[in-house]
């Protein structure tokens, strides 16, 4: 372990005896001890034999110059620093019903749901965070606008005179358009939904009825519309997959070409965000979703005339909740308590995730009731009634509190044991009332009394047990899309689920070389956010490795004075590098649940009246096309396929935000990528003779896509906001063009 971060003081080696002044001391004493031996050649024998323990005397004082490094350790532990615990991943689940439900219900808490297990792997288990409530929706609005505004002033409610609604819920009436008649970009309308109803992350299945023949001009594989729930603070696409969408944009192409009726009716599946509050606009209140017309490609042919309904309902099919890699483990029984002072206990899980309200130790004396334990980080301010207890999180361990003698302590001991074996000292000696010298008496009973407990001890008999822990976390738990789709176990009415979205936050437990690095900030920070160093690190601190980076940017204007800026980059799943391919794009995104966590630990930490704004990079992607000439000998095609892997496998760990960079410790922020960065990287690669000529492509976001862009050199110079990163999309299989030439 090198403490790199300290400052480069003289070497203070406890010996600095290297192996030639051991040799050089050796043959100075022989002259000595041995006056007979006149003989000093390397060849001679019993010079051979003093090099030889020389070197072995060598290595034993290059670890006897290890204890600094031991001692530094040693001050973690009276700093009371404890490695971190393994931190979930965590994602969002979506459940489906069988059916649809009469009444509202609710999936419970701490479900159970995995991934597939396989030969070679074993399946990854996340657990709901709270119980999902899946609601009965209720259309109370039809709202329709010339613009799509942010905030809605002027609406246009469609219901009014010629819609009505049925007992069970459905809208119906005379033909409405639900556009402009000769539509323009920018048209929407809004549906509005009744504010009593528990919706919120809910599935609903909007059932939109039409008239036969409806032509509208669009191609129906790419509808020029987006769906929008206002989420409180902005509007938020709800519409995850085209293929939830069976109108077609409203054109009922699909319905007709397997012979349908319009009539009867096509779905069109939303998910519902989680936060999904009841807002007001205008003089109508409800919870707001809007469909608004918009172009999404170039040359895409829009809408000749408005779609047109005659009935429309919508019903509740499923539901989305958060989820947590973790396994519940109820009731362990840990033993009996022997009475003593300190005594520890094993937990049969390790990685024990952060304790919730309902997890804790039960005590249960011997003829007694169960008694609830509380558990500390320590026992500093543990008094001998308190029923305190700690945990290792990492471990399992489990700690009662200890009965220790303080320094006052010993040195009262020392002075009655004198005493009691009729020794006279004068640390024993004092002088009465009378002036008279006596000794002073100090019996074993006083001396047990300045003992110090800190924390009750279990009473002996009792029984131990632990109510509940949660296990788990760890970076396998960063799974992508689509892989938590089994049900650990039966839940009523639920057919099928699946995680929409990459999980992602997962990490390791801390390293001890990982502790040694956060000790020095720890200690400088003081947990106060002052200097923008202490932003970024406790940013990352907040998340328990949840964020991977963080950076604060310095002000631009006068105006942004007491504004702090954060850049931060989260965790993401990273073996798919091992395999060729790219980080997933959508992996990277900041989501809500993280801004939460950093922003309410830095609330408690920043200075008052300093305001913290948060956003993530502005990533740019990039794509690398070449020509590689391998050696002859490498001349197959199961060689060439092993080094083109390798090829792609370097480029992917050098241009990705997270383990990229000339240092591997994340691209440096704002540093542009250049054509000679490529060719010393790839010429490292065993097997590779030269390379032609290396082009660099910019890749940039468009909606859902990443278009590539003529190269130039260098690629990019994003400035402070930047990160070059590589991306493996569908639009492009690999994000690196390589051709390879025997």
């Amino acid at each position: 372990m090198e403490f790199n971060f300290l400052p480069k003081l003289p070497n203070s080696d406890l010996d600095d005896r290297k192996y030639q002044d051991l040799v050089e001391e050796c043959i100075l004493r022989i002259p000595r001890y041995c006056p007979e031996w006149t003989n000093y050649n390397p060849s001679d024998p019993g010079i051979t034999l003093v090099e030889l323990f020389a070197w072995l005397t060598d290595q034993m004082l290059l670890r006897f110059n290890q204890v600094p490094r031991r001692n530094y350790v040693t001050f973690l532990e009276l700093l009371g620093i404890r490695l971190k615990a393994p931190t979930p991943a965590q994602t969002a689940q979506t459940f489906y019903l069988s059916t649809t439900l009469p009444d509202i219900y609710t999936i419970p808490s701490a479900t159970e749901i995995a991934t597939v297990r396989t030969e070679i792997e074993d399946a990854i288990v996340f657990s709901t965070i709270r119980p999902l409530v899946i609601g009965k929706p209720s259309i109370r609005h039809f709202l329709t606008a010339e613009t799509a505004e942010e905030q809605p002033q002027i609406l246009r409610d469609r219901f009014i005179g010629t819609w009505r609604q049925q007992p069970n819920g459905e809208w119906e009436g005379l033909e409405l358009s639900c556009f402009n008649e000769q539509p323009q970009l920018g048209n929407c309308f809004y549906l509005v939904f009744d504010p009593d109803q528990p919706i919120e992350g809910n599935v609903i299945a909007i059932t939109f009825k039409g008239e036969a023949a409806t032509s509208t001009g669009i191609n129906p594989e790419i509808p020029p519309r987006r769906w929008e729930a206002w989420n409180g603070l902005f509007w938020e696409n709800v519409l995850f997959r085209e293929i939830d969408d069976s109108t077609k944009g409203f054109s009922f192409s699909e319905l007709v070409r397997e012979g349908g009726n319009p009539l009867q009716g096509a779905d069109l599946v939303l998910h519902m965000g989680q936060r999904w509050p009841v807002a007001q606009f205008v003089t109508y209140q409800g919870r707001w979703l809007r469909c608004v017309y918009t172009q999404t490609q170039t040359n895409q042919p829009g809408y000749l005339r408005s779609p047109r309904f005659i009935a429309l309902s919508a019903r509740s099919i499923g539901g989305t909740v958060d989820a947590i890699q973790c396994t519940t483990i109820r009731n362990e029984i840990l033993g009996e308590s022997d009475g003593n002072p300190g005594q520890t206990f094993q937990l049969q899980g390790t990685g024990i995730l952060p304790r919730e309200d309902n997890e804790h130790i039960l005590v249960t004396p011997y003829g007694g009731l169960p008694q609830i334990w509380q558990e500390v980080n320590d026992f500093a301010d543990s008094g001998p009634e308190d029923l305190h207890y700690t945990i290792d999180s990492i471990t399992g361990t489990i700690q009662f509190g200890p009965l220790l003698r303080e320094p006052s302590q010993l040195r009262e001991q020392t002075r009655w044991r004198a005493r009691s074996q009729g020794l006279s000292t004068p640390l024993l000696s004092s002088t009465n009332g009378n002036g008279n010298g006596a000794v002073e008496r100090l019996d074993a009973s006083a001396v047990q009394s300045m003992e110090r407990q800190y924390g009750a001890v279990p009473p002996r008999g009792a029984m131990i047990q632990m109510a509940a822990y949660r296990i788990g976390g760890g970076i396998q738990g960063n799974v992508n899309s689509g892989s938590i789709k089994i049900l650990k176990s039966a839940v009523p009415y639920v057919a099928s689920t699946i995680n929409l979205t990459s999980a992602r936050s997962g990490a390791d437990a801390e390293s001890l070389e990982e502790a040694v690095m956060r000790v020095p900030r720890l200690l400088r920070t003081r947990n106060r956010a002052v200097t923008p160093e202490d932003f970024e690190y406790l940013a990352q601190e907040a998340t328990g490795g949840g964020i991977a980076r963080s950076l604060c940017l310095p002000p631009t204007r006068k105006e942004d004075a007491g504004i702090v800026r954060l850049l931060l980059v989260p965790h993401a799943n990273t073996e798919a590098i091992e395999q060729g391919l790219g980080l997933d794009p959508e992996s990277l995104t900041l989501t809500p649940q993280l801004i939460d966590q950093v922003s309410k630990y830095l609330d408690e930490r920043r200075l008052l009246g300093v305001e913290v704004r948060y956003s993530q990079p502005n990533y740019v992607g990039v794509a690398v096309q070449t020509e590689v000439a391998l050696d002859p000998i490498y001349n197959n095609p199961r060689a060439q396929q092993e080094i083109l892997l390798q090829l792609h496998r370097a480029l992917y760990r050098f241009l990705n935000p997270l383990t990229g960079g000339p240092d591997r410790n994340g691209w440096p922020f704002g540093r542009p990528v250049y054509s000679s960065d490529i060719v010393t990287l790839l010429q490292t690669v065993a097997g590779v003779r030269y390379l032609g000529a290396v082009q660099l492509f910019e890749l940039r976001r468009q909606e859902q896509t990443w278009v590539r862009t003529l190269p130039r050199e260098p690629v990019i110079d994003p400035g402070p906001l930047g990160l070059i990163c590589s991306w493996h999309n569908n639009r492009l299989r690999s994000g690196h063009v390589i051709n390879l030439i025997g």
